[in-house]
């Protein structure tokens, strides 16, 4: 598929922001709480420092705020939502308290029949809730040249399973960066550094909002 395909559809498509609820307070002196990315490469940062990833820069705007996170980059490029749920074992540890989900970009990409990625993401979501964990879901968008009943399909799926679940969702990881050639790199479609700052500033309310969730339940 050609990127300026998606570039259009992106462009194209209104993407709404997380209205997130107000953080409960951290504790200063509280222990860290465990935070897994489970992404593709998107999150894990392909082309980019490691130091400019998303979950290391994720780290740090929530550390200026004085919220301490043990976060890991559990982004792989190229990861589809079934790639991601056949490695979840090992990709969330023991241990882990919360999961922001960061997978679909390469199914709607490939075509990947839309019943199969909403398949993965229930399993998965099923699989963490099982384990107790807390979970921020992360949607995407399919680009049009697929028709509009794929896009449709596909496009559904996040919402549905964050209502089906009961989880927090981001409507669109991308927003305020997809198509912006500013803040991508020259293939289009991974954020340079300064388009991970802007993911993170954009999803950072969020993110407040699933960590004083789990500081409550700690208190």
């Amino acid at each position: 598929m050609h990127i300026l395909v998606l570039l259009v559809a992106l462009m194209t498509t209104q993407s709404v922001s997380a209205q997130a609820p107000a953080p409960e307070p951290i504790h200063a002196g509280a222990r860290p709480i465990k935070m897994v990315v489970l992404g593709d490469s998107l999150s894990a940062g392909l082309g980019l420092q490691a130091s400019a990833a998303f979950p290391e820069r994720l780290q740090k705007s929530l550390k200026d705020k004085g919220i301490d996170v043990d976060m890991t980059n559990a982004g792989v490029s190229g990861d589809t939502s079934s790639g991601g749920r056949d490695r979840l074992d090992w990709s969330v540890p023991e241990g882990t308290e919360a999961v922001i989900l960061e997978l679909g970009a390469n199914d709607a990409l490939r075509g990947i029949d839309p019943k199969l990625t909403r398949g993965a993401l229930s399993e998965i979501l099923t699989r963490l809730k099982a384990r107790k964990i807390a979970v921020l879901l992360c949607g995407m968008l399919a680009p049009p040249n697929y028709g509009s009943d794929y896009s449709a399909r596909f496009n559904a799926i996040y919402p549905d399973l964050a209502q089906a679940f009961g989880v927090p969702l981001y409507p669109f990881f991308l927003d305020g960066v997809a198509a912006d050639a500013r803040l991508n790199q020259a293939d289009g479609m991974h954020p340079t550094p300064e388009g991970v700052d802007v993911i993170v500033k954009n999803i950072l309310p969020s993110v407040q909002a699933l960590v004083g969730a789990i500081a409550g339940q700690r208190s």
